[in-house]
């Protein structure tokens, strides 16, 4: 553009700047084809907006292949004029998969590390689900559709415990479920910042985050009012 107008290239930078156009940048953008996708989207977002009273609305889904990496050197902490440092090279010690339930009235979650996201890991999860939970509340779950919530295992089961009604959010709009919120949140602050140097250690800072972040709440209330307590299994039973 400089070489077309006869002008410096610093020139078009600044009439770029004042006019607020940044031609380098892109953004992507997905139009959904999803059939009903506005009912979806009042479905979900009524229950956040207004949960039922006598009923349990949860947020649920997995991060996998949580890495835990062991950074080659120790990094050096904040300090005044100079940020905290890590190295960009590391060792792999193993992976883990967090299950998440976020109660959108109490904000208590129900969470736990398992080695995988098969639907065996699943159906776990809505066991300790059903554990948590005080008999006699519906309980709502939003979930995204990644096929291990509709094999047809996880289907059995469902038919056995009626108070659970799952809510899938449209495709390519799994934003939609507020767990994922909670996933970048100790993902950035927790997570991408701490050097492990096996799987127990980085499930040891999981759940540390997670106690941490819920400590104000009196787990007994909100169990009282329809929430859901933070259980925290034993690794050793978690295998098993």
């Amino acid at each position: 553009m400089a070489e077309a107008m006869c002008i410096s290239p610093s020139s078009v930078g600044r009439i770029w700047a004042e006019a607020g156009l940044k031609p380098q940048i892109t953004k992507g953008f997905k139009v959904t084809n999803q059939p009903l996708f506005e009912e979806k989207v009042t479905e979900i977002v009524g229950f956040y907006l207004d949960s039922p009273d006598w009923a349990v609305v949860l947020c649920v889904d997995e991060t996998s292949q949580i890495q835990a990496l062991d950074r080659i050197q120790p990094g050096l902490p904040h300090k005044k004029g100079r940020a905290a440092t890590m190295t960009h090279d590391y060792e792999r010690h193993g992976t883990t998969t967090l299950l998440a339930a976020l109660d959108v009235k109490s904000g208590q979650m129900i969470s736990e590390c398992l080695p995988g996201h098969r639907a065996r890991e699943f159906l776990k999860f809505l066991r300790n689900i059903d554990k948590a939970v005080p008999a006699g509340r519906d309980l709502h779950l939003i979930l995204n559709n990644y096929a291990t919530h509709k094999t047809p295992e996880v289907r059995a089961w469902l038919e056995k415990h009626p108070r659970f009604k799952l809510h899938f959010t449209p495709f390519s709009a799994s934003w939609l479920n507020l767990v994922e919120r909670f996933f970048a949140e100790i993902t950035l602050r927790r997570i991408r910042r701490g050097s492990y140097s096996s799987v127990d250690d980085l499930e040891a800072v999981i759940y540390d985050y997670l106690e941490t972040t819920t400590r104000s709440r009196s787990p007994s209330n909100e169990q009282n009012r329809g929430g859901c307590p933070h259980p925290r299994t034993p690794r050793a039973e978690r295998a098993r």
